[in-house]
């Protein structure tokens, strides 16, 4: 379907294209927020969540960027907030009683990429486990470029930035995976 055409029967409210539009984009958005949420669970919600706010928000999209970077950002965004109130649940979490029974403490959720085959599953958890320690924006870059495959000049729309401030994230990110995984490889 051309973009413009969705754009407009998205913008009549047209339930068709937006049914097309979810059939289209859900597993890369979801697979985007698996990355950085790192839970199924947490992930569905933020990919439910953006196509919510696609379907609310249609109106306001310009066309100043492509439709699939549009809904990237917004992807990411819910994303994001995911993480900070999973990083606030973790500070509650750090002041439960130390009495309470360890398996109402917990606050993770074991991550399990279904595009994983069965004897990688340990150097995927190492990886991303290690990907989940980098910064914000370098996990975001290094998993949009890196994980997903996306081009450096749609990460840099999705990101809002240049290729420099791109290539920057990505270097530093390979250093500090490089760090956080060398302790793993040379033990």
């Amino acid at each position: 379907m051309n973009e413009q055409a969705l754009i407009k029967q998205l913008k009549q409210g047209d339930e068709a294209a937006f049914k097309w539009l979810v059939d289209n984009y859900r597993n890369r958005i979801h697979y985007s927020v698996l990355n950085i949420l790192q839970d199924t669970f947490e992930a569905e919600d933020a990919t439910q969540d953006t196509f919510i706010q696609v379907y609310h928000s249609i109106h306001d999209f310009k066309g100043e960027a492509a439709l699939s970077t549009w809904i990237y950002r917004i992807a990411i965004r819910k994303a994001l907030e995911k993480c900070r109130k999973k990083k606030t649940r973790q500070r509650l979490h750090s002041i439960i009683p130390w009495w309470m029974p360890e398996e109402k403490k917990s606050v993770d959720t074991a991550y399990m990429n279904p595009g994983i085959s069965t004897e990688n599953k340990e150097k995927a958890s190492i990886l991303f486990k290690a990907i989940d320690t980098l910064p914000e924006r370098q996990k975001i870059a290094f998993t949009l470029l890196k994980v997903q495959g996306i081009k450096y000049e749609e990460v840099c729309d999705i990101m809002q930035l240049g290729v420099k401030a791109v290539e920057s994230l990505i270097s530093r990110a390979r250093e500090n995976l490089k760090k956080e995984l060398d302790h793993y490889y040379n033990s």
